[in-house]
């Protein structure tokens, strides 16, 4: 009997075939599961892709996707206009009368690459931003240079002038003609580029100036050439572009995009904005709510707060705009100009005191009231 038990627990044979058969099971049960979660894997996957794909090519009719793409059609564009600012300088002086059409068309697309700027600075970087405004300043200056160069200048000749007789018998001839010469020295300086040729107010004084928007139906919109004019937008916009304001108030609702501001003195702006720009602007105060820095440049004199607009509508149309939450931005200005630690003294926060309280231009028929 021990022998048998001795012989049967030195026999492996029995119990190794057993072992082995499990062993072999549950290889192939790994073996399947393994083969299992790779399949679901490659499927996760693939639809992944396939929505990547849907959304890439839906995201490009809006926009740009990513800075890269931006910086290479923004790349393509400058090299263009350099090449026809070359071009126009090897004209012969002669034939140079004839290069205003091709001067304006340079102008002209100057004009559309700082568009394009506008349009997307909402996502870009601000070294890109500073970078790419730079880069449109050089041409600018470049544009100014070929146009001096190669444009006869008019030539000078004296206005007539008033016989002494007359002047001594009126001598309000003499006065309107001081007049007319301090209203010319106080008018901002007219640029050389064009204006955005897009739905907007130009070239008034004196007037109140009412535009309410519905939808999609403006995609941008210009202010330019105004003194002592009240604007006041309501509803949405995706750019905003203003030019050459004395003495106005201007009292928008929210854009999807950008706001551009160039060559503006003694004036109110109330307005709401993924980013704000602005160029020259002397005694302005800034009523903003933004969702990145403002930037300023060449400027003094400006001072920022918070957003105090109100009109029926408005909350729907700053949720739409993205822009329905207070940032505190209004208060984090960037000078480009100053590039030290210290504060700038360009900007300042406008002190309390000096606020405006919230303005309702729900009325368009009346004054803008101060709740």
């Amino acid at each position: 009997m021990e022998d048998e038990e001795e012989s049967l627990s030195s026999n492996p044979i029995n119990g190794g075939t057993q072992s082995e058969s499990l062993d072999r099971a549950r290889q192939k049960k790994h073996v399947a599961m393994l083969e299992r979660l790779a399949s679901r894997h490659q499927t996760r996957l693939e639809n992944s892709l396939k929505s990547a794909e849907t959304d890439s090519s839906s995201s490009s009719t809006l926009g740009f996707e990513s800075t890269s793409s931006f910086l290479s059609r923004f790349a393509d564009s400058r090299r263009s206009i350099e090449a026809q600012i070359a071009q126009c300088r090897l004209t012969n002086p002669s034939e140079s009368t004839q290069l205003k059409p091709q001067l304006d068309s340079i102008s002209a697309s100057i004009s559309d690459l700082e568009k394009l700027v506008a349009e997307n600075s909402y996502f870009l970087p601000s070294y890109e931003v500073r970078s790419s405004l730079k880069a449109i300043s050089d041409l600018k200056q470049g544009l100014e240079s070929l146009s001096s160069d190669l444009v006869p200048k008019k030539k000078f000749s004296f206005k007539n002038k008033a016989p002494k007789k007359e002047r001594e018998k009126d001598p309000s001839i003499e006065t309107n003609r001081e007049k007319e010469k301090e209203a010319e020295i106080g008018k901002p300086e007219k640029m050389s580029f064009r204006v955005l040729e897009s739905p907007g107010f130009r070239d008034k004084k004196g007037e109140v100036l009412v535009r309410r928007f519905s939808g999609s139906e403006i995609g941008e919109f210009t202010i330019s050439d105004l003194d002592s004019c009240e604007v006041r937008l309501m509803g949405c916009v995706r750019a905003l572009f203003v030019h050459r304001l004395r003495n106005c108030r201007i009292y928008g609702g929210p854009v999807m995009g950008s706001i551009l501001i160039e060559q503006v003195e003694g004036c109110v702006f109330v307005m709401a904005s993924h980013q704000i720009r602005i160029h020259h602007a002397k005694a302005t105060d800034f009523y903003l709510r933004v969702r990145s820095r403002p930037i300023i440049e060449d400027s003094s004199g400006v001072r920022f707060a918070p957003y105090c607009l109100s009109y029926e509508g408005i909350h729907g149309d700053l949720q739409e705009a993205s822009v329905g939450e207070e940032t505190g931005n209004w208060a984090n200005v960037d000078d480009f100009r100053w590039l030290r630690a210290v504060q700038s003294p360009n900007w300042s926060i406008l002190p309390e005191s000096e606020r405006i309280g919230l303005i309702n231009i729900s009325n368009s028929d009346n004054e803008a009231e101060e709740i």
